[in-house]
């Protein structure tokens, strides 16, 4: 399989159509899904249905340069989530989203630091974006420290979506962070 991208410990991947039960798990985790459904599963059909067929097309669309990638523990090889560099589908090309799920069993370990550090360089160096996003839960500290260590800054307050307002924590709407191409280059200088 193509390598998208190696940071220290892990690799990147395109997904496939038969990786669908990679995500189907993920996705079961309650723990994993505590700020995006309050817990609740995706169901498998939502993954094999419509997930796999948007990341595949998402890959085409963006000339495989951009998209939703699996990620792979270099020593032995273990699943242990996804790392997305992309822009809105109807969004430019310049502006992409950094995001990632990870397995409980990969956390707190530096990997969501470790890739998207590197997932930056590319996409900054490499691929032409001068801009790139994340949004979180504002009550998600974790995520939030991730893009703070990255030097993302809070550039607003989002209102919560309708069809998360049963998730801990809607009542205080999410946050969206930025850093552009200058700032990168600025903190790497």
């Amino acid at each position: 399989m193509t390598t998208y991208l190696a940071s220290e410990r892990l690799t990147l991947r395109p997904f496939a159509a038969a990786d669908a039960d990679l995500l189907i798990e993920l996705d079961s985790d309650p723990a994993v899904m505590r700020y995006l459904t309050g817990g609740a599963p995706t169901p498998p059909e939502d993954v094999r249905d419509r997930a796999i067929p948007s990341i595949l097309a998402g890959y085409e669309r963006w000339n495989h340069d951009l998209g939703l990638f699996a990620a792979y523990e270099k020593d032995g090889g273990a699943f242990v989530g996804w790392f997305c560099l992309r822009p809105l589908r109807s969004g430019p090309r310049e502006e992409a989203e950094l995001g990632y799920r990870l397995r409980r069993a990969a956390w707190g370990r530096g990997y969501a630091t470790e890739v998207s550090q590197a997932l930056l360089a590319k996409g900054f160096a490499e691929l032409g974006i001068r801009m790139v996003w994340a949004e979180t839960m504002t009550v998600n500290r974790p995520s939030r420290n991730v893009m703070e260590k990255l030097g993302m800054t809070l550039a607003e307050h989002i209102p919560t979506p309708d069809h998360m307002m049963a998730v801990e924590g809607s009542e205080h709407g999410g946050v969206r962070y930025e850093i552009t191409k200058e700032q990168w280059e600025r903190r790497q200088a």
